[in-house]
C-alpha cells in the first residue's frame, strides 16, 4: 500500500462519516433554526425550548435515519476489506 491508496482511503472515511452525519446536522439546523425564529418573535428566551426540542428531533432522525447510515459506513468497511484482500504479504 503507497501513500496514494492511504490518501485515498482516508479520503473516502471522511466522505462517508460526512454522509452518515448530514441527516442529523440538516435537522439540527432546521429545528434550530426554526425554534430560533420563534424565541425571537415572542421573546421568550428559554434554554430548554431550544434544547429539548432538537434533542428530540435529532434522535428521531437517527432512529429513520439509521439505515442509511448503516449503508454508507458499511459500504465503506467493505472498500477496506476489500483492499486489506488486496495487499500482497
Amino acid at each position: 500500500m503507497n501513500q496514494a491508496d492511504v490518501l485515498d482511503l482516508l479520503r473516502s472515511g471522511i466522505w462517508a462519516v460526512i454522509w452518515a452525519a448530514t441527516p442529523p446536522l440538516v435537522v439540527a439546523l432546521v429545528v434550530g433554526f426554526g425554534i430560533s425564529l420563534m424565541q425571537a418573535l415572542t421573546q421568550v428566551q428559554e434554554a430548554t425550548l431550544s434544547f429539548v426540542p432538537k434533542i428530540v428531533a435529532i434522535m428521531v432522525t437517527v432512529v429513520l435515519a439509521l439505515p442509511f447510515m448503516f449503508h454508507v459506513l458499511s459500504g465503506f468497511w467493505e472498500e477496506i476489506i476489500t483492499r486489506i484482500g488486496g495487499v500482497p504479504p
